[in-house]
């Protein structure tokens, strides 16, 4: 109930940050049932890199087809589009965006994912609190539900279920408890279809995202605490599950294409791209320490901490070396609780095992942080204050004042995330009061500065007022050039100023974009039609030369361009008419 009661007002919130990339712009997932295929054999950002004209620009590449499928399936429901009309329904939203009938559909629709969010969430959170009931708070039931109160409640997993393309986060906890509950009554009850549904479990919690990784080290780990096992029978009993990983392995293997060859070099998607080696490391250690203020203090909570939000350290800063106390203390902690068969240890490997994944130290996941990364890890940390309040309470004398200050507390801390998780849930809306909402919690990001000002080039459409329209595109204008000077070589930046320029009239300034833009990404899909519709304008203005050049380059990116062709072949041959006339 309180899953629901928290997250309900998210079911009005449309698009928002990913969710472009995963559901309205993958060709696979609109096609419902026919797309299932391409999802289960493609990387999960494939559709959209083919788009672009580019390759994997993420490292390791994106295998987590099980929240695609579902997306899938709703689509189906929804109405699939024809794979034979797709390609028309993508170029309109790379070029119009959504509106009209076919816009008010699927906003209709991302009412309904929100939706299925909400009920995924709700599901996990009770799968959830059976995991630990059963398996990690035998003896205190009371400990297992604070934890997964604190669990639900807790304003830093807005992320995750108010933005529909987390679902990957959903699904992965949701089979990982699954797998460990199914794993436990095997060992209890010995019967064989409980280890085949838990080898399932880990083989959709794998499908869903790699965090189950994680159980190679967890599994043996919970054997070992809460069921008394020796370390040797722990790892033996945990053998079927590291095949279920080897098989995973080689699956995404043959699935995952390497990176292509520039993809490193876009800081969007390499945060240390600028960084030495000893700066990267510096500021990956400091960075994972963030994740532990905002589990602790989530305030302020942004969707994005890309270049340049978070500033690169180096090892004559303090912080890092306080952060590298505090990793060594908390190992510390974990190894002396291990040996006493205690919680803590579980708490503790959990929440860093998680971390670990998502860190950059190991992975180059493609961003510096994220509030959904620290989704999975958050459960160590709820285990671990549940323990310690429930703990403390117990200490309290009589016992009777113990309860009540637990409750108090516990009542309290609902009420204060109940305030803070349904306000930020209206943040997630869509990109316009998500982007404009997090620049003044990340002001120096350069991807929440671009989505800023294309949200107000996007909303300057809607604009009657010609007064106000040019507002707004003056001040994407701007924002575009702020995040030029941050990353001068952002070719989309460069793109999409231009765009508003020509809609204020600005051709010089349009061109000007435009070649810079090309000279950085000459395959980038939207300049034929740009400067086609530039050399309309010029020609308009009987700026005939310019008109002449902007054609020519519409037919030099794309040879097939045949309104391009007429039109110039038009206009050259009305000027040799009229140059011979005037001989």
């Amino acid at each position: 109930m309180l899953a629901i009661i928290f997250y309900a007002n998210t079911y009005q919130n449309e698009i928002a940050f990913d969710d472009n990339v995963v559901i309205v712009k993958n060709e696979y997932v609109l096609e419902g049932f026919a797309g299932i295929h391409d999802l289960l054999t493609h990387d999960g950002y494939e559709s959209y890199y083919r788009q672009f004209n580019s390759g994997n620009q993420l490292s390791g590449g994106r295998y987590r087809p099980l929240s695609l499928l579902t997306f899938a399936i709703e689509q189906q429901f929804f109405g699939a589009i024809p794979a034979s009309q797709v390609d028309s329904v993508l170029h309109q939203q790379m070029t119009v965006q959504l509106s009209g009938a076919y816009g008010d559909k699927m906003l209709h629709e991302m009412h309904l994912r929100h939706l299925f969010n909400i009920l995924w969430f709700t599901l996990s959170v009770i799968v959830l609190l059976y995991f630990l009931r059963y398996i990690v708070f035998r003896q205190s039931p009371l400990m297992a539900f604070i934890a997964a109160i604190l669990f639900t409640i807790h304003p830093i997993h807005t992320e995750v279920v108010a933005n529909v393309k987390s679902r990957d986060e959903i699904l992965s906890l949701l089979f990982i408890c699954l797998t460990f509950i199914c794993a436990f009554k095997y060992r209890e009850k010995g019967k064989k279809w409980l280890l085949v549904a838990a080898l399932a479990s880990y083989f959709l919690a794998y499908l869903s995202k790699e965090y189950a990784v994680a159980l190679v080290g967890l599994l043996p780990l919970a054997f070992y605490l809460f069921n008394g096992l020796s370390i040797r029978k722990s790892l033996t009993s945990s053998i079927p599950y590291f095949a279920v990983t080897l098989i995973y392995i080689l699956l995404r293997l043959q699935i995952v294409q390497p990176a292509a060859d520039n993809a490193d070099q876009s800081i969007l998607n390499n945060p240390y791209a600028f960084a030495s080696g000893s700066e990267k490391l510096a500021t990956e250690i400091t960075t994972s320490v963030r994740y532990l203020k905002l589990l602790v203090y989530p305030h302020p909570l942004s969707y994005d901490y890309s270049y340049n939000q978070i500033p690169y350290h180096d090892f004559s800063s303090p912080l890092v070396w306080l952060s590298i106390a505090f990793y060594i203390g908390l190992i510390a902690a974990g190894v002396y609780t291990f040996r006493k068969r205690h919680v803590l240890s579980f708490a503790i490997a959990f929440y860093l095992l998680n971390l670990l994944l998502v860190c950059n130290i190991l992975f180059d996941i493609g961003a510096t942080m994220g509030e959904r990364l620290i989704y999975h890890s958050s459960v160590g940390f709820v285990i671990a204050l549940a323990w310690a309040l429930a703990a403390a309470a117990e200490k309290i004398k009589p016992v009777y004042y113990g309860k009540a200050a637990l409750s108090a507390i516990m009542l309290a801390l609902i009420g204060v995330c109940a305030y803070a998780t349904i306000v930020r849930n209206k943040d997630w809306k869509n990109n316009l009061t998500l982007s404009y909402h997090d620049l003044g919690s990340a002001p120096n990001s350069i991807l929440i500065n671009a989505n800023v000002a294309t949200a107000l080039m996007n909303n300057s459409d809607a604009q009657k007022d010609s007064t106000n329209r040019n507002k707004d595109l003056r001040q994407a204008i701007n924002l575009f050039g702020k995040v030029i000077s941050i990353y001068p070589a952002y070719d989309k930046a460069y793109v999409n100023r231009a765009l508003g320029y020509f809609r204020l009239g600005v051709l010089d300034s349009v061109l000007v974009d435009l070649n810079k833009a090309r000279t950085l990404n000459a395959v980038h899909p939207q300049l034929p039609d740009i400067y086609y519709n530039l050399g309309i304008a010029f020609s308009n203005n009987k700026e005939y030369d310019n008109a002449d050049s902007a054609w020519a380059i519409t037919l030099a990116l794309n040879p097939g361009y045949s309104n391009a062709r007429a039109q110039l072949t038009q206009l050259r041959t009305a000027r040799m008419q009229a140059d011979n006339t005037a001989k």
